[in-house]
């Protein structure tokens, strides 16, 4: 088994070929060729601090996943990055172990910018300027993810803490001209392309803030509780997608918005057959992050590195 270090996988990662691979996952998923179960949740309680473990195996493949993706918050004032993690590929054909990535949780992240940016795409926006509501390194990624797919020349960006926000203004000035909101509704009125990238548990955006034609991309509700956006702009939106229905009930936005699980669609589904929506309509996607990206983008590593 080789092990890959985190150095070497920065060094594999080449973002528009991500962002190909996870077209193809999702593609794949919709067609029911990919056995992804349920993720599972660890909760640790004395460090306020969680676990994801995810996997999956596409029929005719050569490998199967495992995926560990841990966050703790706590570590930001240890002078610690708050994320961790591993994935390791297996031989579906002797489930012998071929390659554990010690990515720190890094592969998860990108995979997950990559997702983001990928919908932005699909629905064909073209927008200059992008609301990003969180500071974290998932903030920071999905401003390089969305470089790569619009013509991004400004960010807006909102979060809690006024240290953090200043740093991740930093980072982000080498994609775009980067200002910073007083409160997420002023983001809201300042753009009509967002995404929240937070571990909120109450809604941080309302309805009464969305104006017409702005697309929000929720990434950070990914287990039960999470909650960043408010129902009422799901029971608007004239586009729901969401990147696995059954997991988006539990763990994603669609937990507190039941009545519009009948409308959402997967995105695998959108992509093998795109809707159009009129310009003023408001879009929403809700993300979990599935097993299957963490195959594909673990399979893209191996095979780079090999």
């Amino acid at each position: 088994m080789r092990v890959i270090e985190l150095s070497e996988i920065r060094r594999l990662l080449n973002y528009p070929e991500v962002i190909a691979r996870m077209r193809d996952a999702l593609l794949e998923s919709s067609r029911g060729q990919c056995d992804t179960p349920m993720p599972m949740h660890l909760d640790v309680a004395p460090e306020n601090a969680e676990v994801h473990i995810k996997s999956s195996y596409r029929t005719g493949g050569k490998y199967f996943a495992l995926k560990i993706a841990a966050t703790f918050p706590r570590n930001l004032d240890r002078g610690l990055p708050a994320g961790n993690g591993m994935m390791l590929l297996s031989s579906a054909e002797t489930g012998e172990p071929v390659a554990f990535l010690r990515d720190a949780g890094h592969l998860t992240d990108v995979r997950t910018a990559a997702v983001s940016a990928l919908v932005a795409r699909e629905l064909g926006r073209r927008d200059k300027s992008l609301g990003i509501v969180g500071t974290g390194i998932q903030a920071r990624l999905q401003a390089e993810m969305h470089a790569q797919v619009l013509p991004l020349e400004r960010i807006v960006l909102w979060g809690r803490n006024p240290t953090r926000v200043e740093a991740c203004r930093k980072d982000l000035e080498r994609f775009a001209e980067v200002s910073i909101a007083a409160i997420p509704a002023e983001l809201a009125h300042e753009t009509r392309l967002i995404v929240t990238c937070t571990a909120a548990r109450e809604p941080l955006l309302h309805t009464a803030a969305v104006h017409p034609g702005t697309h929000i991309s929720c990434v950070g509700s990914d287990s039960p509780g999470k909650h960043e956006i408010d129902a009422a702009i799901l029971a608007r939106a004239a586009l729901v997608l969401v990147d696995s229905r059954r997991q988006c009930e539990k763990l994603g936005e669609l937990q507190h918005a039941p009545d519009a699980a009948a409308k959402a669609i997967e995105i695998g589904e959108f992509l093998a057959s795109p809707r159009t929506v009129a310009a003023p309509a408001i879009t929403v996607c809700d993300f979990t992050g599935l097993g299957v990206e963490d195959l594909y983008i673990a399979e893209y590593c191996w095979e780079k590195a090999a």
